[in-house]
């Protein structure tokens, strides 16, 4: 049987869609979706999903062992926003199911692991304009420790163990085939929903609050893209900054706007406005170009167009 890929959150924002990307290219039954429930999706359920608690490492064992599992793509946690408001929890989720990851690595179960993390690993200290590979990071959010502590535990596992483990910081991630997961960078994904139900939105982050986004189809080619290249490219074992475009709620506005002249914002700041201003405004990815040939797609104006009509495109088959 040929060796398979594991998607660990595979009912998330990131995971669904990766999951997809990945069928394409290696065909279904090559890919094994998972998640801690049941999927309402029909594209991920079926013979190749398993329920898997991540955060238990005899479960997680099994899954891979059943499937003849060669390449772990670990996309389950707690994002910033809901981790704040159950710190514990997010630190265990998080955490855990990194460890087990890890752990099946140095076990040499799998040979291959993704894990993600986030923007969130900086912090106020942190340079905001270009924020360079390696910089201050002292992160003030649940979220932010959990992946400073996780980058290093994966440079630690490779160097010791040899585990051939990647990583990429995203940045926040705007797509519309899936609902918000409680991130700080949840607006940028409201906003295109609510610009087309009701013409108004009222964002949660002051208007001026530039931070690093991305649109997911670009999230997703650097995924694959860092997992494919040749372990000897791979030179930074903790994480690699990624970035692809930075604009405030007002710029993004703007630019709807130019597609619904009648669409109006106004402004509420809640406690996301704090852990917004903790992040870079823009980031340096220099060492993901030279080394694995990382390269964006989108801009904003084509981001606002892509979204604009794939939410349109939900609200029909809705």
């Amino acid at each position: 049987m040929p060796s398979k890929i594991l998607i660990v959150g595979a009912c998330g924002q990131i995971g669904s869609e990766l999951t997809q990307a990945l069928r394409d290219i290696h065909g279904k039954d090559a890919v094994i979706a998972s998640d801690i429930k049941p999927s309402t999706s029909s594209e991920l359920s079926g013979e190749f999903f398993e329920i898997l608690d991540a955060t238990d490492y005899e479960n997680f064992k099994t899954v891979v062992t059943k499937h003849d599992v060669d390449t772990v793509y670990m996309m389950a946690a707690m994002l910033s926003g809901t981790a704040e408001k159950f710190p514990e929890k997010g630190w265990d989720l998080n955490m855990t199911s990194l460890f087990n990851v890890l752990n099946l690595g140095k076990e040499k179960l799998v040979n291959k692991i993704f894990w993600p993390s986030s923007i969130a690993v900086f912090g106020p200290t942190t340079p905001k304009v270009d924020t360079p590979q390696q910089t201050i990071m002292e992160p003030t959010t649940v979220y932010g420790i959990s992946k400073q502590a996780g980058e290093r535990w994966c440079a630690y596992y490779y160097k010791r163990y040899g585990v051939d483990v990647r990583s990429i910081r995203y940045p926040g991630l705007i797509s519309y085939k899936t609902p918000p997961g409680g991130g700080t960078t949840d607006y940028a994904i409201e906003i295109f929903h609510e610009a087309l139900k009701s013409s108004s939105y009222t964002s949660f982050l002051s208007k001026d609050t530039a931070l690093p986004m991305m649109y997911m189809d670009d999230a997703i080619q650097a995924t694959i893209a860092i997992m494919d290249a040749p372990a000897e490219s791979i030179k930074i074992r903790s994480s690699y900054n990624l970035s692809g475009l930075s604009f405030t709620p007002e710029e993004l506005y703007a630019e709807i706007k130019n597609h619904i002249p009648g669409f109006e914002i106004s402004y509420e700041s809640d406690f996301r406005q704090a852990i917004a201003d903790s992040w870079p405004d823009s980031i340096d990815d220099s060492e993901a170009k030279s080394d694995w040939g990382w390269k964006k797609d989108y801009d904003l104006e084509m981001t606002v167009k892509a979204m604009l009509a794939g939410v349109k495109s939900l609200k029909k088959v809705n």
